[in-house]
């Protein structure tokens, strides 16, 4: 993943939206999280602190951060209702030898 950013959003007098800021969130993975968080703090630097798109980039932000540095969580106790993968079960491997 580049961090170079879309001519669009870097055109002169593009305003800021919270749509770019969910464009560039997408189905982001622990991989590319740091990335996609640099980008973000870019794309919202400069706006006002009650700008829609800066509150959700900076919520954005603290997410990617964590995704970033913790990685990716499935299952008990993060998500009900899902299993967890077995490397990431704080019960142990399972066997069904």
């Amino acid at each position: 993943m580049s961090e170079a950013e879309s001519p669009i959003r870097k055109a002169p007098g593009h305003e800021v939206t919270v749509d770019d800021v969910r464009q560039l969130m997408g189905a982001s993975t622990p991989h590319f999280a740091l990335q996609i968080r640099n980008r973000i703090a870019r794309l919202i630097r400069g706006l006002p602190e009650d700008h829609p798109a800066r509150i959700e980039g900076e919520r954005e932000i603290a997410r990617l951060q964590e995704l970033g540095l913790l990685g990716e969580f499935r299952g008990f106790p993060h998500e009900d209702g899902l299993e967890p993968l077995p490397s990431l079960d704080p019960r142990g491997a399972h066997s069904d030898a």
